[in-house]
């Protein structure tokens, strides 16, 4: 099944994270792959420590896009291509029923991994397994794919009011 959390409000890594916990838990082999973050997001000091969760490794440091080079630009997507096809290739081949693709679409939307790669994993993957994908904006091509898909609407945000991220509540 494609499960999808979506949109310009909070919880999308926070409902993947949650799903992947109730998996391992219930002793389903879960590869966690996160793009656009570190390794000081708080939720992977936790899934780390779960038998049954894989993480794929981070970046020590990562600018916002916005504020990258377009060296830097290139330079990421290099980074993030490699980590989708490694992480790709060991979901299939060690039989991991669930993967989850945290803040996949942003890389996609930024031209920094391909649409078509993506879809045509999530399409050719076995329906075994359960492939989990978050972040803004997600093509229709994939919603049309997807089984379980959640919007995320925000309607109020501390950022709205120029309050940075918060450590242990948005990373």
């Amino acid at each position: 099944m494609i499960h999808i959390y979506y949109g310009d409000g909070k919880g999308k890594t926070t409902a993947a994270v949650g799903l992947a916990v109730r998996a391992a838990g219930s002793k389903m082999k879960v590869l966690f792959v996160q793009f656009l973050k570190t390794e000081f997001s708080g939720e992977r000091n936790v899934l780390e420590k779960l038998d049954n969760v894989t993480l794929t490794p981070c970046p020590l440091k990562l600018k916002f896009t916005a504020d990258m080079t377009d060296a830097e630009r290139q330079q990421t997507a290099v980074l993030f291509r490699g980590i989708f096809e490694r992480s790709a290739a060991t979901a299939l081949s060690e039989r991991y029923d669930m993967i989850v693709l945290d803040e996949v679409f942003d890389i996609m939307n930024e031209g920094m991994l391909s649409e078509a790669e993506v879809l045509a994993f999530v399409t050719d993957a076995p329906n075994s397994i359960e492939i989990v994908m978050t972040g803004h904006n997600p093509s229709q091509r994939f919603l049309d794919e997807a089984d379980y898909v959640t919007e995320m609407k925000k309607h109020k945000h501390p950022y709205d009011k120029g309050m940075p991220g918060r450590i242990g509540i948005e990373f």
